[in-house]
């Protein structure tokens, strides 16, 4: 059983969802809970959660460069082209996940990408991150792994011909892209989240390890 937090080799503590592994550090620190915007990221975002349905995030984080090679950087456009050749070595490529149904499933919810203007999927994802934010969770069995906004999503998402957007993906989607704020209290992170949060009408200004502001 995992522990609610975890002390890492450079002494910070982390969700105890990371473990040992040095990627899962970094993916925590640099992209977890980091507000995500644009078409083609939410697009990749989404086909890579629906990917992970039934396997551990750590499995598709490492073949996650793999990905975006064979899927053509995940530029909907280009995605939506793939015919039964691209498909047929896809099904013969062991650097990605080797499913049929989550491999048409990406293509064809490309093509429904093609009649969307331009930052409308942006639009439509974020709409259902919720107004106000809840008390940070205090331990691990706190966190939900599914809500109303994830069910909404993925019914939106479904109405629309979507596959592969269950509400439990679609909430790991919410968790990932920052939509909702999941870090566990004590978490560094967490920490430093609520040290940028307004304070007495001041904004403050997160910034990297290296001093670049986090947008």
């Amino acid at each position: 059983m995992a522990h609610d937090l975890i002390t890492g080799p450079d002494g910070l503590a982390r969700c105890g969802w990371v473990g040992d592994d040095a990627e899962y550090r970094r993916y925590h620190d640099e992209e977890w809970g980091r507000p995500l915007h644009g078409d083609r990221a939410l697009f990749e975002k989404l086909s890579l959660e629906g990917f992970q349905a039934g396997l551990s995030w750590i499995t598709i984080l490492r073949k996650r460069p793999r990905f975006r090679e064979v899927f053509a950087g995940f530029e909907p456009a280009r995605v939506a082209a793939f015919g039964a050749t691209e498909i047929a070595a896809l099904m013969a490529d062991a650097g990605i996940i080797r499913n049929r149904a989550k491999i048409e499933a990406t293509i064809s919810n490309a093509r429904l990408l093609l009649d969307v203007a331009d930052g409308e999927f942006d639009e439509l994802m974020w709409s259902f991150a919720p107004g106000a934010p809840r008390p940070r969770p205090a331990t691990l069995a706190e966190v939900p792994a599914v809500t109303a906004e994830s069910e909404a999503m993925s019914k939106a998402l479904r109405r629309r011909g979507f596959r592969f957007v269950g509400p439990t993906t679609m909430y790991a989607l919410m968790q990932s892209a920052g939509m909702v704020d999941d870090h566990i209290v004590g978490c560094h992170r967490a920490l430093a989240l609520d040290a940028a949060k307004p304070h007495n009408g001041e904004v403050r200004i997160e910034r990297m390890s290296d001093g670049r502001r986090i947008r």
